[in-house]
């Protein structure tokens, strides 16, 4: 049976309101995967999200990366929101981890098999985590933004990345997603780079309708990209 709750946290003097789900039905310690949700903060999208990893076996942590839970309802309030931490590189890091540390007390988290996904700005969360050094077996990355932290020391990269992005993604240059691919590489991280075709940003996501915007959904794309993660975690956690 699923059951699902909200999970309080802190993170330096902000509150945090996470959201877990789960299958209850299993007595068994299991792979925690973080979800970090796009940049208007943990919606139903992102909780819909954890509910899904729950149905495949794991515990689904949807993150809070706003505080007391807040989501922003316009592109303005989504902006004001995630600039913070998008011009703040190591506050993002610091956050995510808190995150991390969270979830991974829970008593039902095998603490050794651990993974995250993230969407849009949730995909630069994710791959910031395994930037960390965070010692996670792997991360996914759908359509995010992949641009590398700046100033901020580098740790050696222990967790597999898997990005999952669109072709005609406009908010991501050809240039970024180059430079990306170059620094897993010099990393040497075990890492893979599915590109979909006629693909927009925020594919996955059925409420992008924006074309002018280039966030457009894609049920295709979407559709072999969650794939594509359900076979990344499968290699990763059996």
């Amino acid at each position: 049976m699923l059951k699902t709750g909200i999970i309080n946290y802190q993170h330096a003097e902000t509150n945090l309101v996470g959201y877990c789900a789960y299958d209850n039905s299993n007595t068994n310690k299991r792979p925690l995967v973080l979800v970090f949700p796009d940049w208007t903060g943990r919606s139903g999208f992102a909780d819909k999200k954890a509910e899904m990893l729950a149905e495949l076996g794991y515990v689904g942590f949807a993150v809070d990366m706003y505080g007391e839970g807040v989501v922003g309802k316009s592109k303005e309030e989504n902006i004001k929101l995630m600039t913070p931490l998008a011009s703040d590189r190591g506050l993002l890091r610091d956050r995510v981890i808190a995150a991390l540390n969270a979830a991974k007390k829970l008593e039902y988290v095998d603490a050794a098999r651990i993974g995250g996904i993230g969407f849009c700005f949730g995909g630069l969360c994710v791959l910031d985590l395994a930037r960390s050094g965070a010692d996670i077996k792997g991360v996914v990355s759908f359509h995010g933004l992949l641009n590398s932290p700046q100033g901020l020391s580098t740790q050696p990269i222990k967790a597999k990345v898997l990005a999952l992005h669109g072709y005609n993604d406009p908010m991501v240059p050809t240039e970024q997603v180059l430079a990306f691919q170059q620094e897993m590489d010099s990393a040497k991280v075990d890492w893979q780079f599915h590109l979909y075709g006629n693909t927009k940003h925020g594919f996955t996501n059925p409420m992008a309708n924006d074309d002018a915007f280039g966030t457009v959904y894609n049920s295709r794309s979407e559709e072999r990209a969650l794939l594509a993660m359900k076979d990344f975690f499968a290699e990763l956690f059996n």
